[in-house]
């Protein structure tokens, strides 16, 4: 049975670098979430931000006045919001670019408000450290736009620091040692964090049934 649209999780490459080793993690992210024991149809989608070619925000309306007070004018925007308002949640996959989020992933959540508005989110980091401050940058965010953020958030390491994985995964590659550390001690964490986004996705659906009703 297909999923409806509020059951529906969009998975968000946040990285829109070239070369980028973000479509590989969330590859696997994804990969370890489809792998395991689950009795709910909640359906899983990956969401690039590459494909939406988003510029600096250029909408001549703030986001949180749509659609009371008007209408988004450009296509690229449409085609976002369009995407976004598929899922009742989110899983937002971010590197850790100079100690902060990526400028593309803020511009990204920027360009939406009512979209996100009120839905859960979970967030997984990666980097030579595990990306810690991106993910409490991208947290703090959310949060500051009322999505409801699990507390469980991944920080995912490139094995041995400053060695050949971080180096590969530069060139976009991902390291088989790197792939071996996250399955042994990340992807319980990973799991964790999804049962609490299904938990929250589910009360979230509770008042919309029966708004219905």
């Amino acid at each position: 049975m297909a999923a409806t649209t509020a059951a529906r999780i969009g998975v968000i490459i946040c990285s829109v670098r070239t070369p980028r080793v973000g479509l590989s993690v969330s590859h696997w992210i994804k990969d370890v979430i489809d792998a395991r024991e689950n009795d709910t149809d909640t359906e899983y989608s990956l969401v690039d931000l590459v494909e939406f070619k988003l510029p600096l925000f250029d909408e001549n309306i703030i986001p949180a006045m749509v659609p009371a007070k008007g209408n988004y004018s450009k296509e690229h925007t449409k085609a976002w919001s369009k995407e976004i308002s598929k899922y009742g949640a989110y899983v937002f996959v971010t590197p850790e670019y100079n100690y902060g989020i990526p400028g593309a992933t803020k511009n990204a959540v920027d360009f939406l408000y009512n979209e996100w508005l009120n839905k859960p989110a979970m967030v997984i980091s990666y980097g030579v450290q595990g990306g810690k401050d991106s993910s409490a940058a991208l947290c703090q965010t959310l949060e500051g736009m009322k999505l409801q953020v699990c507390a469980a958030r991944p920080n995912l390491p490139f094995h041995g620091g400053q060695g050949p994985d971080t180096f590969a995964a530069m060139g976009g590659s991902l390291g088989d040692d790197t792939k071996a550390d996250w399955e042994k001690e990340q992807r319980p964490l990973i799991l964790e964090g999804i049962a609490e986004l299904e938990e929250k996705l589910a009360a979230s659906l509770v008042p919309r049934k029966e708004e219905a009703q």
